[in-house]
This record gives C-alpha cells, sequence and structure tokens, in this order.
C-alpha cells in the first residue's frame, strides 16, 4: 500500500529551518516541474486517463513547492482506487512498484522531488512507460465514473468531476 511518511526538522536558525528528508536505499533522483495545472501523463487524445508504472522502482515523492493530486491504482489492494493530496512542506508519498499513477498540479503548479529506490537491474525507459486507461479493461472499470468511489485522502474533491 502507498504511504504518507513524515521527516524531522532538526535544526532552527533565524529564519531558517533544516529537514533531514533521506529515503534509505534511494539510489535515484528526479526533480519533476509542473508548470501550470499539468496532467501527468497527458490524457490520451481521445480523453482517456493515461498512468505510469514503475515495476522496478519505488518513488518517494516531496512536493517543493505548489500542490499535486495522484490518482494511485493498485490491484492488490483491499481497496484498489486512491486519490492523495500532496502539498508543499507536508508529509512524502511512497508509492510501491507495480502501482498506476498519474498526478495533476495545481494551478500555480509545482515542483516535486523524488528519491526513487530503482532495482540495480532496470532502466529508466523500462521503468517510464505510459499505459493507456482504455486499453486496459480493469483499470479502466475502477476509474470510470460509474465505479465504486476511490478512497480519498486529505483532498476536497467530489469524484466524477473532470480531471
Amino acid at each position: 500500500m502507498f504511504e504518507l511518511i513524515s521527516y524531522e526538522r532538526f535544526r532552527d536558525t533565524p529564519k531558517v529551518r533544516f529537514f533531514d528528508i533521506t529515503i534509505p536505499k534511494s539510489n535515484a533522483r528526479d526533480l519533476v516541474y509542473h508548470e501550470g495545472p499539468a496532467v501527468s501523463p497527458n490524457n490520451t487524445t481521445d480523453n482517456f486517463w493515461q498512468f505510469y508504472l514503475h515495476p522496478h522502482q519505488e518513488d518517494n515523492l516531496l512536493a517543493l513547492s505548489g500542490g499535486r493530486t495522484f490518482y494511485l491504482v493498485n490491484f492488490r489492494w483491499e481497496t484498489p482506487f486512491h486519490i492523495v493530496r500532496l502539498e508543499a512542506g507536508k508529509e512524502i508519498l511512497r508509492i510501491p512498484p507495480g502501482t498506476f499513477h498519474r498526478s495533476i498540479s495545481d494551478a500555480e503548479g509545482s515542483v516535486v522531488l523524488n528519491q526513487a529506490v530503482r532495482s540495480a537491474f532496470t532502466t529508466i525507459q523500462k521503468e517510464f512507460r505510459v499505459y493507456n486507461s482504455r486499453k486496459i479493461p480493469k483499470l479502466y472499470e475502477v476509474t470510470s465514473v460509474n465505479a465504486p468511489p476511490p478512497k480519498i485522502h486529505d483532498l476536497t474533491y467530489h469524484w466524477g468531476q473532470a480531471a
């Protein structure tokens, strides 16, 4: 299951705070900048949701500025579909390997640091494939407006509104 991980503030000086955001075993770093209300990955040209899925990578995402809403689907979870809000200065969102995920930034955009834990034998090309929800029947079924609502975390959201 995904996790929201807190981190520790270890020092304060006048107008400055220091935080330890270390993710043990992290061996890859991504800095992801969304300009404006970006969607990643983008919808298909016929407007179906697309998702990333990393078979051999755990994501550990910390919003550095702005906010981002994550849509997570994992068929092994008791409730397979979750919507999670990530805000700057809050927890780190850990997404386990094998989880479909996509995100939408706030209107002003966002910057997110990913301290990934990537298997030694994989490559970025293998990990960053995009999956069309319309071509995966179970994924489409779980994320459709007619499906049971997702579990929502730290978010004011009404299921069925445009994403």
